[in-house]
This record gives C-alpha cells, structure tokens and sequence, in this order.
C-alpha cells in the first residue's frame, strides 16, 4: 500500500510540471495582438515591444505591409518588410513596432489610413513611447501609405522612410493604389516637397522595378533638390520590386532613422 502511494505521488508531481504552461520570459523583446475600432469596424494588429532593458521612453517605428500581406488574422504584416529584421534582433531591437494590416483587395486609404494612425496613437497611449520619435516606413502599396500617412499627419513623424512606393497608379489595373493626399493635383511630387520640407526624408527604389516603376520617387527626389527639402533617394541598380530586404538589413538605414527627433 505504502509502494502505491508513493508511485500515485510520484506521477502526480509529473503530471503537475507537464501542465505548466511555457511562457517566454517578460524581459525579452515580444510581439502581442492589439484591436482597434475604426468607424464601425474591428482591426486586428500587432505590436513589437522591445526587451526590458532597452531604454524608455521607446521610439515608435509605424510600418505599413505591401499588398500581399492584406487580411484580418494581424499577423501576416509581421511576416516581411521590417518583421523578419526584427525577429532576428528580439533581444535588442531599441523601438516599438505597430503593425496594422489592411483588409483583402482594400488600400492604405480612407478608413484604413485613419485605422493605422489609430494604432499608432493607441500604441503611444499605452506603453512608455517618445512622442519626439515617431517614425513611418512602408513597402510597396505601404510606400504609398507612407506617404499617406506623412502628408495627413506632417508635423508628427520625427523621420519618413517609404521603399519602392510611390503618388500615382503605377498601372491601369490598380488605379485604387495611389496617394490621395495629392494624386489630383497639377503637381504632386512639389507638393510633397512642400508640405514635408526640412522633414527627414529617405526613399528607397530598385531600378529594375517592373511593378512600381522609379518614376515618382525620381520625381520625388528632383522636386526636393529644387524645393531644398532635404530629402535623401537611394535607388539600387541591380534590385527589382524587393528594395525592402536591402534596405531594412542595413544597420546605417537603422542607425540614420533612429537619430531623427522631432523639435
């Protein structure tokens, strides 16, 4: 009786250790799905929060996906662009990531340029963010909503980061995928310019774009010079429509946005 008692103790206490849940540690860099509701609608998003022992309060990166990233799970923005980068760098990644995500077939526009400010502004409410060092980065169709985002909000980002995006329809079949801040204008790319002039500017393009074509940011770029705007271009000569690996994987692109601070 007494041999039974110990062996019934004994696998209970085995029992006990296999039903704790595995949590990662609280210290560590981690993601975690927020909601927010935008005019009648529920959004789903992520959000990176740097490890403990980065130091507060914490920049903010708002990084808007490209069209095959849309959908309502929140969790596939996370999956390229600036998510893989930080995935590899959990532990000492210094900034708050928020990831919102754009509905299938939908654009950064409308509704969803005011659900990604939303987020921003939720994420700034609720953790130990630095209003001075709120930055936006996009790729692709998030380029666009880069410079969406930047043009409704100009006084807000410390640093605007759009990679091979652009203001007008790259083609006819997507004529949604534009900047309506200034699409219908006699002369967007000066008025871009204009209205982000002495704001850190740094556009990223492949020559060799087939699917948004350089045009706009070469645009972009001349218009600043002329305007005296500041803006940096960098175009790669060898790279297609992927300008986001090269350039998210660079530490100078990091070391330069992070620098800049909103007076």
């Amino acid at each position: 009786m007494r041999r039974f008692l110990m062996l019934t103790l004994f696998l209970s206490a085995l029992t006990g250790c296999a039903s704790r849940p595995t949590q990662a540690p609280e210290a560590s860099g981690h993601f975690v799905m927020r909601e927010v509701s935008v005019e009648g609608r529920l959004f789903r998003y992520q959000v990176f929060v740097p490890a403990t022992d980065v130091p507060r309060p914490l920049p903010v990166l708002l990084f808007l996906h490209g069209s095959g990233e849309r959908g309502d799970d929140g969790i596939k923005p996370t999956q390229a662009g600036v998510g893989p980068w930080i995935k590899q760098h959990m532990g000492s990644f210094p900034a708050l990531v928020v990831f919102p995500q754009v509905p299938d077939d939908e654009e950064w526009r409308g509704r969803n340029a005011r659900m990604a400010l939303a987020a921003l502004d939720a994420a700034n409410a609720e953790f130990a963010t630095d209003p001075a060092r709120n930055y936006i980065s996009g790729m692709s169709m998030g380029g666009y909503g880069t410079w969406e985002l930047a043009l409704t909000r100009p006084t807000q980002f410390a640093a605007v980061m759009p990679i091979c995006g652009a203001l007008l329809a790259p083609r006819a079949e997507r004529p949604g995928l534009r900047v309506d801040q200034v699409a219908d204008l006699a002369q967007p790319y000066e008025a871009v310019a204009a209205r982000l002039h002495g704001v850190p500017v740094w556009m990223f393009h492949g020559a060799l774009d087939g699917l948004v074509p350089t045009r706009d940011d070469r645009a972009i770029a001349q218009a600043s010079q002329t305007a005296g705007a500041g803006f940096r271009y960098t175009e790669y000569p060898d790279v297609e429509h992927n300008a986001w690996d090269p350039t998210y994987r660079n530490p100078a692109v990091w070391e330069w946005l992070f620098a800049q601070r909103r007076l």
